[in-house]
């Protein structure tokens, strides 16, 4: 062997037997069909809708790291980074994007005409034009309604059954948010039907949260009534936490503003929504169209009480209600 010795040549060979699986796994990773997860609010906020959505993969055959790729990036409530990581899952080429609420989706929609989206929530898709109809999308989008407005009336009818003497009601939320818009209606028409005096504080930007609280102990509220949305989620302790220095009682949409110390909560369970959406990336990764799949709806909706925080508004949580809820924390 001209030029190299023996030794020198079984020594070079093993090097590059060494770096061979090196290459390949690199080689394989780039191989793997990618999906783009979009989270609304941050990583810490999201852990069980995103480990429900994991696990559904997994039990699908999609393992994360072998069988496919995830890219995980965080809005922390800001809607102007909906089009920023929109845009940058277009740049990667993702062979799928997943995200929720109904502005990420419109992001991502605008952002790709060709890239398939499933939306694990979305308010209304087809009142917001993400979907022709929900049985026939169309189009690169489809996903699960989360039925927002027309939860309002129930979320009221439980706070009236915690609080018979509710007179006057706040009510919360993001006008930035279109669906949040249609939610706020459909609840100040809800409590104005039951005879209750409605104060409405708009907000867009967390510096708007605790000036809505101090118009709310103005009108002199006996609850709180909060529409959730990304900028909401991002804020809950913030919003908790001056809930309970007004001594407001207060109803969510969504389970984790209890856990963060808020009254009741009822709405769609999310995680399973979430591992629902797993469901559409299997299909869609196995060639089928999103225009194709109907558009779900929930079909899991929970009621969580927290007895803790009623107890410190010196509220009785009545036995019926108790025995209907879904967890109590206390």
């Amino acid at each position: 062997m001209p030029g190299m010795r023996r030794r020198d040549f079984v020594a070079l060979l093993g090097g590059a037997a060494a770096a061979w699986p090196l290459a390949a796994h690199a080689q394989q990773a780039a191989m793997l069909p990618t999906i783009g997860f979009s989270g609304t609010t941050t990583a810490s906020a999201q852990v069980q809708r995103t480990t429900a959505f994991v696990q559904r993969l997994r039990q699908l055959g999609w393992i994360e790291g072998r069988t496919v790729a995830i890219e995980y990036r965080w809005a922390e409530g800001r809607y102007e980074r909906f089009a920023e990581i929109a845009a940058e899952f277009v740049r990667l080429k993702v062979d799928v994007i997943v995200t929720a609420a109904t502005a990420p989706v419109v992001a991502a929609k605008q952002a790709t005409s060709v890239i398939p989206i499933v939306f694990a929530v979305a308010g209304d898709p087809v009142g917001s034009g993400l979907v022709a109809s929900l049985a026939r999308p169309g189009g690169n989008v489809t996903g699960l309604s989360l039925q927002q407005t027309d939860l309002a009336a129930k979320r009221l009818e439980l706070l009236r059954q915690v609080m018979p003497a509710l007179r006057r009601l706040a009510i919360m939320g993001n006008v930035g948010s279109p669906m949040i818009v249609l939610e706020l209606r459909e609840a100040q028409a809800t409590a104005r039907s039951l005879g209750l005096e409605v104060s409405t504080f708009e907000i867009g930007r967390p510096d708007d949260i605790p000036l809505a609280f101090e118009a709310a102990l103005k009108d002199r509220a006996d609850a709180l009534y909060v529409c959730a949305d990304p900028l909401v989620n991002n804020n809950r302790v913030r919003i908790v936490s001056l809930a309970q220095e007004a001594r407001l009682a207060t109803m969510f949409g969504e389970r984790e503003h209890v856990d963060a110390g808020g009254l009741m909560s009822y709405g769609p369970n999310l995680p399973d929504l979430f591992r629902r959406a797993g469901d559409y990336v299997d299909k869609i990764l196995r060639g089928a169209k999103p225009g194709d799949l109907p558009v779900e709806q929930p079909t899991k909706f929970d009621l969580i009480i927290n007895l803790k925080s009623a107890k410190a508004l010196g509220l009785a949580i009545p036995e019926s209600l108790m025995l209907r809820a879904d967890e109590v924390i206390e």
